[in-house]
């Protein structure tokens, strides 16, 4: 059940059948709305006498209506919508006009009734639009047909509602009467079939050849909706045909044709390049390795323990960032998820750095956090550094141990804990003044790159606490930029 429902069920009076039938005509609202140039609400009665309930509304994509909405959920007295009134008592279609403020326009109005699956009139559509969409040629018959449309989603079952989805201001749009001839077109249907070798399309039959609407023909025999995209001369076009069936008869079909050419050029273009950055991040991952296998056999080949430690960190670190670059190499999207690069992280320090008799166990908590590549390549060398520094000098003495990582989110920030449960700090220690090349890198990275702060403490163990800003929208174009 959808928004309309649940105002149903709080402020009127209807049956639960009657409001999953309000349920399913708001549910084509939109449609309704493009197809009418017009606003589209749905009023019912209130559960106070006398006072009308706005229990769904819906504005046109595919023009301009300048004039305030009511608010939906919210009730009006029975006076202030005459025309609504009278249609929910009498059942009548009414035409007319209303103000709705001092010095605007008179809207046109045009109200239908809504009825159930026994015909017990349930609620009112109010079709309101400017005096220009309502004098334009065939706005009375879109007009009737958005309200069939209506009538149709009443009294059938569930809807398809991706095929019934709302329109564009590209679409053409296209009524044919239950005699399968053009009725009606707009000017965005008429330039495209100008495109494609026909100048004048109303009054022909869609069976004529150089119509070419199979889609339609298809939609009206079967009198199911159908969508399909098409190659047509140098266009690509996305048709859509919803046939509309009142009393059990197709009394028209709606037919929707939209020029999709450059769209899809463009996702072409997109699906290159994105293709050809999957690629490179792929090369950079590989050459990274490339160079930590350099590494690891020259530090094979060296016999000072100093000079193989140094290189077996270095190793690590290069392939903290090949991480990145592999789980770049494997979507089209540039934006990581922490967790799992922490993950992989823990995996390879682990795998390089950890003496054979050492039995580490390993937790990893966290929400999701999603990082831009950038940032993810810095916090994936800080979360390396702080993992191999446990692994180094928070379990001298020991054959075991523990190392977690805690991820959390927070409307300003996201948080990162990274603890073991071993020896803990030196007695005296002081981040500011230590000459650990790694932590010197840790600062450097989270202050400076991440724009973040950092800082190390003992509780049953260490913890490394890192907090990083959460970029607001503003901020994040203005980086971008």
């Amino acid at each position: 059940m959808g928004v309309a429902a649940d105002i149903c069920r709080k402020i009127t009076v209807l049956t639960p059948s009657q409001t999953q039938v309000i349920d399913k005509v708001s549910s084509v609202l939109g449609l309704a709305a493009d197809l009418a140039h017009a606003q589209v609400t749905l009023y019912t009665a209130a559960r106070n006498e006398n006072f009308l309930a706005i229990v769904a509304q819906a504005k046109p994509n595919t023009t301009y209506i300048d004039f305030k909405t009511n608010i939906l959920g919210s009730t009006v007295q029975s006076g202030e919508e005459p025309l609504v009134w009278r249609t929910l008592v009498s059942g009548a279609n009414i035409a007319g006009q209303r103000e709705w403020a001092l010095g605007m326009d008179a809207l046109e109005m045009r109200v239908f009734p809504i009825k159930d699956a026994v015909g017990q009139i349930i609620a009112a559509a109010s079709f309101e639009t400017n005096n220009q969409e309502a004098s334009a040629d065939g706005h009375g018959m879109l007009v009737e047909t958005a309200y069939m449309l209506l009538t149709m989603a009443a009294a059938v079952g569930s809807l398809g509602r991706k095929i019934y989805r709302p329109l564009a201001t590209r679409d053409g749009i296209v009524i044919i009467d239950e005699r399968g001839h053009i009725a009606f077109a707009n000017s965005a249907a008429d330039g495209i079939y100008k495109v494609l070798g026909t100048n004048q399309i109303i009054g022909r039959r869609v069976s004529d050849r150089q119509i070419n609407m199979k889609l339609a023909q298809q939609a009206l025999s079967t009198g199911q909706p159908v969508e399909k995209e098409i190659e047509a001369g140098n266009m690509i076009l996305v048709q859509r045909a919803i046939p509309i069936f009142v009393g059990g008869l197709a009394v028209r079909t709606v037919f929707i044709i939209a020029d999709v050419t450059e769209l899809r050029k463009k996702e072409k273009e997109l699906l290159v390049k994105s293709a050809v950055i999957q690629e490179i991040h792929h090369r950079v991952k590989n050459n990274l390795q490339t160079i930590a296998s350099l590494l690891r056999l020259q530090a094979r080949r060296t016999k000072t323990p100093e000079v193989k430690a140094a290189l077996r960190e270095s190793v690590n670190r290069i392939l903290s960032i090949s991480v990145v670059h592999e789980f770049l190499s494997q979507q089209d999207r540039e934006f990581i998820d922490v967790a799992e690069v922490t993950k992989n992280i823990l995996d390879l320090v682990i795998q390089n750095m950890l003496e054979p008799d050492f039995n580490i166990e390993t937790v990893l908590n966290g929400q999701t956090v999603i990082l831009p590549s950038e940032q993810a390549s810095s916090l994936a060398l800080v979360i390396n550094e702080l993992i191999q520094n446990s692994i180094e000098h928070g379990f001298v003495g020991r054959k075991e141990g523990l190392i977690g990582v805690d991820i959390a989110t927070t409307p300003e920030s996201y948080q990162i804990d990274i603890y073991d449960d071993g020896i803990g700090l030196p007695t005296g220690f002081c981040l500011q003044n230590t000459n650990s090349l790694g932590l010197q890198i840790v600062r450097t990275l989270i202050e400076n790159d991440l724009g973040g702060k950092f800082r190390l403490f003992s509780r049953a163990g260490t913890h490394a606490f890192i907090t990083i800003p959460r970029l607001t929208e503003g901020a994040k174009e203005a980086k971008e930029e």
